[in-house]
């Protein structure tokens, strides 16, 4: 800004590499975070999920399974909910060899419930019986569970090693499944020759190959589709705690209904333009002598009081926050687009933030504090914007309408007023308004004023 004040910060501007490294943390935490809640999220959902299908199965095979034999499944199934618990406790997002070995022992024991007979059931079958049973589909469901929770690539993990325990399973079935050629025998007599690929389909005494890795690779493709879905679904998770970072700087500046507006403008802000913009400057007189006599932590909780009501006053006007300057602000109106009355609310807005500070004093007088004058200087003209600057980059309001502004803020001490604004500015707000406008009374013309930087002097307006 072409201004003779040196600014604390600028807008969107880094003033060191350190400045630049302590936004990256500051990014990366909020998006560790945003992960973090995700995860948290989706583990509560999935050990409710959890707890809800293995009491279901619980009903079911309480039903369908004859006792005792239901027994021993349902211990196996109150293990699933314990490992459930623990996945909870333990869970967390990046890398945690604790959680993986719990969702590792899910699928063992899955296998082991699937692939193999109930070692307290009375009836003698061969183990290829129990292999040729439809409990691979529960696979599938420890698989749509662990899309609640994990990353894509645990899911792919998932699909692998269910893949991977479920080829064991069928190596060992085959190895150990001993010869029941008799029961083979008689199921194949049933067929005629013509129908030999059902008695190889409704065998129960072989380890069908082709079957099982027809499981697997159905299995593994819908680990991978799954892995892209949930893969997608973070992206979107991330790109959205972006724009809500992005919305929150936004908002640090402009008014609630600019960031709207910015959020959904195609132009970038970089793109440098020309346009008419009201500039208004906020000082507080007489601070350094304040502040001497005061603690630092006095000075500073004044500061923040009056900043916070500035601010809130320059977003309630649609205008936007330029910058901090020490012990006061500039605020534009007509940036980073210009609107209609521009004029009129950075007229409206130096008379609201007047009244502000006379209701701020009544406290501070009755808590036994000395009161606080404000000054402001308000101007409307051409300027220019853009971004300025190499390492530092600044999107700055520049021009000749700024330094006069800031310079009318100045002027109000000799004259001894509250606000000074130029003869443009109140003409222009004239112009937006109309004749009975509050926001014009008690403003009076002073004598052309001489302001250093321009050649001839200007007409201002006063309010005592």
């Amino acid at each position: 800004m072409s201004i003779t004040t040196e600014p604390e910060t600028g807008l969107f501007g880094f003033s060191t590499e350190d400045d630049r490294a302590d936004v990256v943390r500051q990014q990366s935490k909020f998006t560790e975070d945003a992960l973090e809640r995700h995860k948290r999220q989706g583990l509560e959902l999935a050990v409710r999920a959890r707890v809800i299908a293995m009491g279901v199965i619980a009903v079911m095979l309480a039903i369908i399974v004859p006792w005792p034999d239901a027994i021993y499944y349902l211990i196996l199934d109150a293990l699933f909910v314990v490992i459930g618990l623990l996945q909870r406790r333990v869970g967390r997002v990046g890398a945690s060899y604790a959680e993986l070995a719990l969702l590792f022992c899910d699928l063992l024991l899955m296998t082991i419930i699937a692939a193999f007979p109930n070692p307290f059931s009375p009836v003698d079958v061969p183990l290829s019986f129990q292999y040729e049973s439809e409990a691979f589909k529960f696979f599938f469901l420890i698989l749509a569970m662990a899309t609640l929770a994990y990353s894509w690539r645990t899911i792919i993990a998932v699909g692998t090693w269910t893949v991977a325990l479920w080829a064991i399973a069928a190596a060992i079935i085959w190895y150990f499944n001993g010869d029941h050629s008799d029961i083979s025998n008689a199921i194949r007599a049933i067929f005629s020759e013509e129908q030999e690929y059902l008695w190889y389909a409704t065998d129960p005494t072989r380890v069908k190959w082709d079957f099982r890795i027809q499981d697997m690779v159905a299995f593994m493709l819908c680990a991978v589709i799954l892995a892209v879905s949930v893969r997608r679904s973070n992206n979107l998770l991330l790109a959205q705690a972006a724009v809500e970072r992005e919305r929150a700087n936004l908002a640090r500046y402009f008014s609630p209904n600019v960031v709207d507006q910015l959020s959904t403008n195609d132009t970038p802000l970089k793109q440098v333009a020309e346009q008419e913009v009201a500039v208004l400057f906020v000082d507080i007189v007489g601070f350094t002598s304040f502040s001497a006599s005061r603690t630092p932590q006095e000075v500073i909780q004044t500061l923040r009081e009056f900043h916070e009501m500035m601010e809130r006053e320059v977003f309630r006007h649609g205008g936007t926050l330029d910058k901090y300057l020490g012990d006061g602000l500039m605020a534009t109106f007509g940036t980073p687009f210009a609107g209609e009355v521009d004029a009129l609310d950075a007229l409206r807005c130096s008379r609201t933030m007047a009244l502000a500070v006379e209701e701020w004093n009544k406290g501070r007088v009755e808590a036994g504090h000395p009161a606080i004058r404000a000054s402001f200087g308000v101007h409307t003209g051409p300027v220019v914007l853009g971004d300025i600057g190499a390492n530092r980059l600044e999107f700055a309001v520049i021009g000749n309408t700024v330094n006069v502004a800031s310079r009318l803020e100045s002027l109000s001490r000799p004259l001894g007023v509250r606000i000074v604004a130029s003869d443009s500015l109140v003409q222009r707000a004239r112009q937006q308004s109309h004749a009975n406008d509050p926001v014009f009374e008690n403003l009076v013309t002073q004598d052309e004023q001489e302001i250093r930087g321009v050649d001839t002097k200007i007409l201002v307006w006063t309010l005592a």
